[in-house]
């Protein structure tokens, strides 16, 4: 298993490098990305060619280290950065996750998808993309192949719209004031990374409430994650399924990194040792990602179709256009 786990960290370190270029740099194309990316080209070219036994490493990867990844991620939040954006950034972020889940469920069905493919496609969508996706895997216990494609649907569009927010906001497009399209970005871009990119590309105060709003959406992750296991464990029952899998799948994961964030909202550690273990996070992100492209290949892509990307892309429209009505209409009755 070892010579997996130092591939995919190989993967992580050439993404990191490949991450100082400038141009990279100056639209803020984060590691993670980067790492998703490689895996995705290592997965459809070398592959073949390497030994089996390596495969466990890899797995590791894709799930353990991706679980401490997310529980380290609380360093980055505190309870402050809560109460500092107000109540108009939690109530939006409310109401995006929820419609998202749900309306992303309602669209599979009428488009005949997947059970488990819709909704992991939904909450990536809603929450904050590949974490959330890993996390509602990890609750629900579906096939890889069903994470690969609905984390690279998250991918896609929150890429696409990292770059089209900065040039519709300066362009004139959105009539929004600097903290509304703080907001705005914050509660309706997939990833962290996405919303740090665009935020950059707009400005310091543009970016700086975008990444606090974007974090109390992964904060949701918990609850959504608490929610996720309780229904299964009744859709288990109901399908008459084993007692073993009718049995309640509780995220600790998720209950680590909200312990985190409080551990963290006492600021009993130095900046500089909470920079250090962000920074050894977003390694750990990166090597979860770089395991997940690694497990991507075309095949399971064709195998899940087209329909996943057309959920995303309803998806992303509604995050768009709804998130610009409430950005612009709601977030106004608190500032």
């Amino acid at each position: 298993m070892l010579q997996g786990i130092l591939l995919i960290a190989l993967f992580a370190c050439a993404s990191f490098y490949i991450g100082e270029a400038r141009l990279l740099k100056e639209i803020s194309f984060s590691p993670m990305i980067i790492g998703i990316i490689l895996g995705m080209l290592y997965a459809n070219s070398l592959r073949n060619n390497l030994p089996d036994t390596w495969v466990p490493g890899i797995q590791f990867c894709s799930k353990k280290i991706l679980r401490l990844g997310i529980i380290l991620y609380g360093f980055r939040l505190t309870f402050q950065d809560v109460v500092n954006v107000g109540v108009s950034g939690i109530v939006i972020d409310a109401i995006i996750v929820a419609t998202t889940i749900l309306g992303g469920i309602w669209i599979g069905r009428l488009l005949k998808m997947d059970r488990d493919t819709a909704l992991l496609t939904s909450v990536g969508s809603g929450i904050c993309g590949a974490a959330a996706v890993l996390g509602a895997e990890s609750t629900i216990r579906t096939q890889p192949y069903k994470t690969a494609v609905a984390v690279a649907t998250v991918v896609i569009f929150g890429t696409i719209s990292m770059f089209f927010y900065p040039i519709a906001y300066r362009s004139g497009w959105l009539d929004l004031s600097p903290q509304e399209m703080g907001i705005y970005s914050g509660a309706t871009l997939h990833e962290v990374a996405h919303a740090v990119g665009a935020g950059n590309a707009m400005g310091t105060e543009i970016s700086n409430v975008a990444i606090i709003v974007k974090m109390i959406r992964v904060m949701l992750l918990v609850p959504v994650l608490l929610i996720l296991g309780f229904w299964v464990a009744r859709r288990n029952s109901a399908e008459n399924t084993s007692a073993e899998k009718g049995k309640v799948n509780i995220p600790w994961f998720a209950v680590g990194f909200l312990a985190v964030i409080g551990f963290n909202s006492f600021d009993l550690l130095p900046a500089a040792f909470v920079d250090a273990i962000n920074y050894f996070d977003t390694f750990l992100l990166t090597m979860a990602m770089a395991a997940l492209g690694a497990e991507t290949s075309i095949d399971k892509f064709k195998k899940a179709g087209a329909k996943p990307f057309i959920l995303a892309f309803c998806l992303d429209l509604w995050l768009i256009g709804g998130g610009y009505i409430l950005a612009k209409h709601l977030a106004p009755l608190w500032l």
